[in-house]
């Protein structure tokens, strides 16, 4: 049986991995993003699905701190999470996580997340630019939503309006092969 915390983890990265799908609806951001990107030295693939966990981290993150439930968690405001991605130093992300995870490519992508983290030098400064890429996409998609205070439920319903898959996002194969 799946604890509360476990799905709490599996909301979070479901809202991680339906990010940049739904940014991506607009094509033109996916070119932006991916110059970025290589501007800065980081593999695309490897990137994005730091980009990822990077969201899911933060929003796990905000609602271990308000303790809120899976079922609560979509209650949680975008901007809370957006706020999480570039105010939350690196270990504070990494806290309360569980113990296992699920989903193998989630465990992976955390381990390197937390290398990336405790690294110091060029990773550091590779994830304060991938936290503010987190944040402009949380803030993209929240400017799309009518509502004042666009929620992690505003992102869900998108998603299922968009026909995105509940698992594996095709990018996090591709990154769990180049970090492999």
């Amino acid at each position: 049986m799946t604890s509360d915390h476990d799905m709490l983890w599996r909301r979070c990265a479901y809202l991680g991995r339906v990010l940049l799908p739904l940014l991506d609806q607009e094509l033109w951001r996916q070119d932006r993003r991916q110059e970025r990107l290589q501007s800065w030295g980081i593999d695309t693939a490897v990137g994005e699905r730091i980009i990822e966990v990077f969201a899911a981290l933060a929003a796990h993150a905000v609602a271990v701190d308000a303790s809120l439930s899976a079922a609560e968690s979509e209650t949680l405001p975008l901007s809370a999470v957006a706020d999480a991605a570039t105010g939350k130093r690196d270990f504070e992300l990494l806290a309360g996580l569980p113990d296992t995870f699920a989903d193998d490519l989630d465990e992976i992508a955390v381990k390197i997340f937390r290398l990336y983290a405790y690294k110091g030098g060029q990773t550091s400064l590779q994830l304060l630019r991938l936290s503010t890429e987190v944040r402009h996409t949380l803030t993209v998609l929240a400017a799309r939503e009518p509502v004042p205070s666009p929620t992690c439920a505003d992102i869900f319903r998108q998603a299922d309006e968009a026909n995105l898959p509940q698992e594996a996002h095709p990018l996090r194969t591709v990154a769990a092969d180049k970090t492999a």
